[in-house]
């Protein structure tokens, strides 16, 4: 019952976010259309007349449809004639809706989902609900790793939304470690000591928001980079569904320490309330110290507080079970272009004009976690911080919602059993064992020979 009321608070708060921070086009109705054949107009041969009074609809989750490309979508429409409707949807609703409305073949012009070679075929299928864009003048400048995670056989299928050269990692405030004397920590020893020292000053160690459902997640597979790198080949193992989740000594480690920093204090007392919104917010306020967070966060404290410099904030890799190896996606949310669309011409043109240089350029000086978008004809914004934080790691390792099947579908499924083990209704095994039956049940609708 706890739980169920964690939930109805989760959803509360970001439908609450969702209609304050949206335009009005956010909050038209869907113009759902039925499912045809794939579209093969090309963009270019629609004229702007024959545009008047269309409106794209596009629907996505929550936080991965900036104001800057808002601005854009404006400018997109004094140009051509053509609107958008962004319509964006709670995370924790977001993949069972947009199933839906594939399966049933009633999608929006445009949909978000999250990139990923696996997924993009075995759960979108985008092969059938998707347009291809390969021959687009934009598709040869994607970055090649990314491209890849948004193909399936060599066919690009989706547009990057966000720069996924960032990593999730430890967002940290210099100046609080300046003045406690404190050292980047190498592993989760030094890490509780770090957080020790802080909480002894009356300073919160991290700012957590699991109202949200999605940021707590982080935790798990983006520190589960180490369970390859304690043992060798343990992703090939995975895929070919030679051994489970369960049972993995790196991953159970993960989670008893999340455990342990919440029963240390070290995550304060409002977690469950906090939201990733008020994130900057609260880092700025010097209230809290650190938070898992992109390499574009010091631009948004800088921006709540002028006092806070960009390079203010530093970078470490989440040192849970002693990681040590950066932890790098070259998947993301990413733009899809509905098969049945009636508008599919119009839609790649959306897609054409976003992908233009200047407003690539537009994009990454407006949005403050953007460094690098994955397009070569894309600007680099990064800092002397962030290239140190880059350099001072070694190793890289690909997060498990990318580099092993089926994980990244269940991310909603994977952040309620987290807030079910931090209330104490689940144990950290449970979660585990329910991350593999969930990835059994994916793998036999997508018919993996691995699992016969």
């Amino acid at each position: 019952m706890k739980l169920r009321k964690l939930a109805v608070l989760s959803l509360t708060v970001a439908v609450a976010l969702v209609f304050s921070g949206c335009t009005k086009e956010q909050t038209a109705e869907e113009k759902g259309t039925a499912a045809s054949e794939k579209s093969s107009v090309s963009p270019e041969t629609v004229s702007k007349s024959d545009k008047s009074g269309v409106t794209l609809s596009f629907m996505a989750s929550q936080d991965w449809i900036q104001d800057a490309e808002i601005d854009l979508s404006k400018k997109f429409t004094e140009e051509t004639g053509i609107k958008v409707d962004y319509q964006i949807i709670p995370s924790d609703q977001y993949v069972n809706l947009l199933m839906t409305k594939l399966n049933t073949g009633e999608c929006t012009d445009i949909f978000g989902a999250q990139s990923g070679k696996f997924d993009i075929k075995d759960q979108i299928n985008v092969e059938k609900n998707a347009v291809d864009l390969s021959g687009t003048k934009w598709s040869s400048q994607v970055e090649p790793l990314v491209a890849d995670e948004l193909s399936v056989d060599g066919t690009l299928y989706g547009q990057p939304i966000q720069d996924v050269s960032s990593v999730w990692a430890i967002g940290y405030n210099k100046q609080i470690f300046k003045k406690l004397n404190l050292e980047i920590p190498t592993d989760y020893q030094s890490f509780t000591q770090v957080c020790d020292a802080m909480a002894a000053q009356g300073i919160i160690p991290i700012y957590e928001c699991v109202s949200d459902g999605w940021h707590h997640t982080l935790w798990l597979p983006e520190t589960g980079v180490q369970a390859e790198t304690v043992e060798p080949g343990i992703v090939e193992r995975w895929n070919n569904n030679e051994v489970p989740f369960a049972g993995n000594t790196t991953l159970e480690t993960i989670l008893n320490q999340i455990n342990d920093m919440i029963s240390k204090g070290y995550w304060g007392e409002d977690y469950m309330s906090n939201t990733y919104a008020d994130s900057a917010k609260n880092i700025a306020s010097g209230k809290y110290a650190m938070t898992i967070a992109n390499q574009g966060f010091g631009v948004e404290v800088n921006k709540v507080n002028p006092e806070i410099a960009v390079d203010d904030i530093g970078y470490f890799v989440i040192p849970l079970a002693d990681n040590q190896t950066l932890n790098v996606n070259p998947a993301g949310p990413a733009r899809f272009v509905f098969s049945g669309s009636k508008h599919a011409a119009e839609a790649q043109q959306y897609l054409e004009f976003l992908a233009r240089e200047e407003n690539l350029t537009y994009l990454t000086e407006n949005v403050g976690k953007f460094n690098k978008l994955p397009f070569e004809n894309a600007p680099s914004m990064y800092t002397e911080t962030i290239q140190d934080f880059y350099n001072r790691y070694d190793k890289k390792g690909t997060v498990l919602q990318t580099a092993v099947k089926y994980v990244n579908p269940q991310w909603s499924e994977i952040g309620a059993n987290l807030s079910a083990m931090i209330v104490g209704e689940m144990a950290p095994e449970e979660v585990l064992t329910s991350i593999d039956e969930v990835r059994a049940q994916q793998a036999k609708a997508a018919s993996d020979p691995a699992w016969k």
